[in-house]
């Protein structure tokens, strides 16, 4: 027996899908707008949490960057210090940290070459004179500024410091860097001192600047 096989009509019309009708596109049409963007109110909601965020954020990214700019200075005198010291040692000659005050550093041949430059070292050449080893320091004007004068600090060849004029290895307060409180709520001083003519230690305190 034969069994005849019955083959189903295929359409070749496409049907059309209810967003596509009319030949407009899926998307932002005309009757999905509202999908499509933001109400005023929204947009006004999130301006006023960006504005919260922005109030809060400021205040804080400033006195992260006033404190960067106190320890960057501190470490800058610290540092002056240790070539100071090193230079003194390796030269087997007097050395001295300058203080910004030029009564500070003396009237010797150390002391009129540092004149006011705060943070810079000069060692006593072979011919007798003055000669830099190092730069004064930079970025302690503005926002960060002194309270009082750096003292001028004077090393001999065993590496031991003294205060310019006083005999005896010195121990009180090398530099005391600082910014406005109205800028720092706390924190806002960097203490160098020095104990025994070699021990460096910095702290923080808080208070009136200058």
């Amino acid at each position: 027996m034969q069994v005849m096989s019955r083959q189903r009509g295929v359409s070749l019309i496409r049907t059309r899908r209810p967003e596509h009708a009319g030949g407009r596109p899926s998307g932002c049409g005309s009757a999905r707008a509202r999908e499509c963007g933001f109400t005023l109110v929204e947009l006004l909601i999130t301006m006023a949490v960006a504005l919260v965020l922005i109030m809060i954020a400021v205040p804080s990214f400033k006195n992260i960057t006033l404190s960067n700019k106190l320890d960057t200075a501190a470490n800058d005198i610290v540092n002056a210090i240790h070539v100071a010291r090193m230079e003194a040692v390796k030269r087997n000659a007097n050395t001295q940290l300058c203080s910004n005050s030029a009564s500070a550093n003396g009237a010797g041949t150390l002391g009129g070459a540092c004149s006011t430059q705060s943070g810079a070292v000069y060692a006593i050449a072979g011919g007798g004179g003055a000669s830099q080893v190092l730069a004064g320091t930079v970025g302690i004007s503005g926002a960060v500024q002194l309270k009082g004068d750096v003292t001028a600090i004077r090393f001999g060849g065993q590496g031991l410091g003294q205060k310019v004029g006083t005999p005896g290895s010195y121990s009180g307060t090398v530099a005391d860097i600082c910014t406005s409180q109205s800028q720092m709520s706390k924190d806002n001083h960097r203490v160098i001192t020095m104990t025994t003519g070699s021990i460096l230690v910095t702290t923080t305190s808080s208070g009136a600047c200058p």
